[in-house]
């Protein structure tokens, strides 16, 4: 049942639903999936389920403060640095990675940051399902449906190679680069 809520959800939020306040996004533990209007690489289709994230995610020795509504928000208007699904997007948009602040953090700048977000509000649509240990559907979901912006638990996945070289790349490309202030 969770992964067909996901797969063919009865509806998608767009970033402006999801910023507003109230969002409709719940404050709860659970899984969100994303769905893109415009495939961020000509290899992925559109209008389809590419990646699965958590919030919270499973932590032994601490409790996580993230819950659905701040994780999702976070995608939609956050940096590379604190989403992967960002770092993601953002690489196969072919945006410029820049490492910032003291160089161990790489994001896309300002500017890369601004037109990332831009390009998710246009084409980036997210559902989620509540879930006390969203861990787990994680795992299982990961193992059964094709997602390829998925890269942890996912090197079975046809594009887990082609997605990881081209992020590989940009780190490599952003380690050259000067410091970006």
């Amino acid at each position: 049942m969770e992964a067909a809520f996901l797969t063919d959800p009865n509806g998608l939020c767009s970033a402006q639903e999801v910023l507003t306040r109230p969002s409709p996004v719940p404050a709860a533990a659970g899984v969100y999936g994303w769905h893109f209007e415009q495939a961020p690489h000509p290899d992925l289709d559109a209008g389809r389920l590419l990646y699965v994230g958590i919030a919270p995610r499973y932590m032994a020795t601490k409790t996580s403060k993230q819950n659905l509504r701040k994780r999702v928000r976070y995608h939609y208007r956050g940096n590379a640095a604190g989403s992967t699904l960002r770092l993601t997007l953002g690489c196969l948009l072919g945006l410029e990675l820049r490492r910032v602040g003291s160089g161990t953090r790489m994001t896309f700048g300002k500017d890369g940051e601004a037109d990332l977000s831009k390009w998710m509000a246009d084409n980036a649509r997210v559902c989620w399902i509540e879930q006390d240990e969203p861990w787990a559907l994680e795992s299982q979901l990961i193992s059964r449906l094709d997602l390829p912006l998925n890269l942890q638990q996912n090197s079975h996945n046809a594009f887990h190679a082609r997605l990881t070289e081209i992020r590989a790349q940009a780190r490599s490309r952003a380690r050259e680069l000067p410091v970006s202030k």
